[in-house]
């Protein structure tokens, strides 16, 4: 079954570049974006949508994703997921290294004596 566009807990993000992020926010689809569960557990019916109405820059269908070849898709997406794991820690304390360069002073250093008048 394709990715059920109706379902509560879609999720269909196109970010600056053009690139178009659609995914299941619990995380139920082990073949997204291309296919949802056939007796899915948390698929739940969006029902908010009902009335809104949609300017001239929404689109109103988007194109279908191209499936992967090959049978074993969820093997492919676990390996793009250990990718993803296995830089996450280096890409961490890279962004940790850069916080600490701040233009204000941490916690604990104290203020030199005799600089600077006090304000009431």
């Amino acid at each position: 079954m394709p990715m059920r566009v109706d379902c509560r807990h879609y999720e269909s993000r196109t970010y600056p570049s053009g690139e178009i992020v659609r995914k299941c926010r619990l995380d139920l689809a082990p073949e997204a974006p291309w296919r949802c569960p056939e007796d899915c557990a948390g698929f739940t019916l969006r029902r908010f949508d009902a009335g809104w109405h949609y300017g001239s820059l929404a689109h109103s269908a988007e194109p279908p994703e191209q499936e992967p070849e090959g049978e074993d898709v969820a093997a492919l997406l676990d390996e793009a997921e250990e990718i993803v794991n296995a830089a996450a820690p280096e890409i961490l304390a890279e962004l940790d290294g850069k916080q600490g360069k701040g233009l204000f002073r941490r916690k604990g250093k104290a203020r030199p004596k005799g600089k600077g008048k006090r304000r009431k």
